[in-house]
């Protein structure tokens, strides 16, 4: 099974998040949370951009599930009318096919003249 560029880039992705967590749990580094509090513009700023994010990530699983939910109904009225052209094609192709298999008549077949 290949993998896909998307599918890479999200391993990624969520590798590196993994590994931060597992290094900030293992204390090997920390984060200046007081630094960060102390910087009001700075936890503005990230407040400001986490919503952002959250609300754009609601956005796109709400249009997932709604997509996922509507379309189970069945088909259109287009889509039932293209179904019923293309089983009239059919039906035509095969009595072409039909006509033309059948043996020739010739002018003592009782044919037309």
């Amino acid at each position: 099974m290949r993998l896909s560029r998307s599918v890479l880039l999200w391993v990624v992705v969520l590798s590196a998040l993994v590994l931060v967590e597992v290094a900030q749990v293992a204390h090997l580094f920390n984060l200046g949370y007081t630094a960060l509090l102390g910087n009001l513009l700075s936890f503005i700023l990230a407040l400001v951009l986490i919503t952002v994010l959250a609300l754009v990530g609601a956005v796109f699983v709400g249009i997932f599930i709604a997509t996922r939910a509507l379309s189970q109904r069945g088909f259109s009225p287009f889509e039932e009318e293209m179904l019923r052209m293309r089983a009239e094609v059919k039906e035509v192709r095969d009595r072409l096919e039909e006509l033309t298999r059948s043996p020739p008549r010739g002018p003592s077949g009782g044919g037309p003249p």
